[in-house]
């Protein structure tokens, strides 16, 4: 068996041709309210997933909607031309959407997508623009340009699209679990990332992972009169902000027992690379309104980002906190708690130093209760993977700029499922920029990013054809 011959060019001139319906097709996407976390939305969440298997039918996949026990899974295939022995390749993304509030800060309408002029031309603005309905288009419109091109996909592909990331993916484990020998491949691309700026395309290949924990120290039995009680009892506030201070030192380093015990330096290689990205931190900061630094001393704020740990509280609860006043001490406080991990560290070891730093500071009569809702390990993908050059190459057919490999802060759990369940890695290649308000008001995608990630996934299936499995 040996893998056929594709001309690139025709592919590229059918998505340039018809880049106009690429837009109005995502629109069409975008107005499909799918909102996972709201079950008011149910109805219109599957509706979206639906779209999705319509669109792949039409390009040739065989394609449905899989039910779970919360919102379907998208699931796709298509055998490639006949007698290929290039790799499958499995597109994975996701077709749910945050809700759009707090909506009087939205300057049109979230779920009827605005096509506005801005700096880089025009972009669209709605709910999903970006995350994911956009970058997902990226890849399906690559797949209508080979389709109208060639009437074929090049390489055999599998797609699986959830309609569960925004809340946490509950039903996907066990989908993946049932589903191991189908769902098979030689790699996942996944869309849901940034570029380094709008004229340097990235792959990212560091993500780091996540322990996330709500804390609760229990105290008195009911909530009491801070007159009659206030300087003689336990005020679980008052510890509970105590001991959340302790978190870190002076110099930003985390007070969590074991917390370092496993993170490896970035090789010397590494740093110049990121040194060589011209990273301005005054304007990362100045874009949210700061400009003054912080963090872990002695690190470059790539290093903070992307390679170190970090302990942050996400919010705090306890006691009387409506209008007006209520002289009252809470019977319990509590506080939510996100650690982002790098390569090496094991979210329950991190779990175990957490539980180890709040009892060494327990105050008497006090209790822990502590509740995890996210544990998952951070990710590397190998370098010298040929997936991964194939990305590269294919980003280098479409962008002037050479690709560059960055890290990610945040935490895409779906790629340490795969890796762990299916038993693959992922090349992360998304058309994002920093500014788009993802999970914010007014979120949106430049129409220039749209266009390039359609040409960009084109040149790569192309890359990708040329290999052997």
């Amino acid at each position: 068996m040996s893998n056929t011959s594709f001309d690139l060019a025709p592919v590229l001139a059918r998505a340039e041709a018809d880049f106009d319906g690429s837009v109005q097709r995502l629109c069409d996407f975008l107005r499909i309210e799918s909102v996972s976390t709201d079950p008011a939305y149910a109805v219109k969440t599957r509706a979206a997933g639906q779209w999705v298997v319509d669109q792949l039918r039409a390009l040739g996949f065989e394609a449905g909607l899989r039910d779970t026990t919360g919102h379907p899974m998208v699931v796709a295939h298509h055998p490639g031309p006949p007698g290929t022995n290039a790799p499958r390749i499995l597109y994975y993304g996701h077709y749910d959407v945050q809700p759009p509030d707090p909506l009087d800060l939205w300057e049109s309408p979230p779920f009827e997508p605005a096509i506005v002029e801005a700096k880089h031309g025009k972009r669209i603005v709605a709910r999903g623009a970006v995350d994911d309905k956009g970058q997902v288009m990226t890849w399906l419109e690559a797949f209508r340009a080979w389709h109208a091109a060639h009437g074929t996909m090049p390489v055999p592909i599998t797609v699986l699209v959830e309609g569960e990331e925004e809340c946490g993916s509950p039903s996907l484990p066990p989908f993946l679990e049932a589903n191991r020998e189908e769902l098979q491949a030689a790699v996942c691309m996944v869309s849901d990332t940034s570029s380094w700026d709008i004229e340097t395309p990235a792959i990212t290949y560091m993500l780091r992972g996540l322990m996330y924990a709500e804390l609760t120290l229990h105290g008195p039995s009911r909530d009491l009169h801070s007159g009659m009680y206030g300087g003689a009892v336990l005020n679980p506030i008052n510890a509970l902000t105590r001991i959340l201070g302790q978190l870190h030192d002076d110099e930003g380093r985390v007070q969590i027992p074991g917390f370092y015990d496993d993170v490896a330096e970035p090789g010397a290689e590494e740093l110049a690379q990121w040194r060589s990205l011209g990273f301005d931190e005054q304007a990362f900061l100045q874009e949210i309104g700061l400009s003054t630094p912080t963090g872990e001393s002695g690190r470059s704020p790539l290093e903070r980002l992307w390679s170190r740990p970090t302990c942050d509280l996400n919010g705090i609860v306890g006691g009387y906190t409506g209008a007006g006043a209520k002289t009252v001490i809470a019977s319990h406080a509590m506080a939510k708690l996100s650690c982002r991990l790098v390569p090496n560290q094991d979210p329950n070891k991190i779990l175990a130093g957490l539980r180890s730093f709040l009892d060494a500071r327990t105050p008497p009569d006090g209790r822990w209760e502590i509740e995890t809702f996210g544990m998952s390990p951070a990710i590397r993908v190998p370098t010298d993977s040929p997936y991964l050059r194939a990305a590269i190459d294919g980003l280098g057919d479409v962008y002037e700029k050479k690709p560059v490999l960055i890290g990610c802060g945040g935490s895409i759990p779906v790629v340490g499922m795969i890796q762990s369940i299916l038993g693959f890695d992922s090349i992360l290649v998304g058309f994002g920029l920093e500014d788009d308000r993802v999970h914010s008001p007014n979120e949106k995608f430049e129409v220039r990013c749209y266009r390039n990630g359609i040409l960009s996934h084109a040149a790569i299936l192309a890359r990708l054809a040329g290999m052997s499995a």
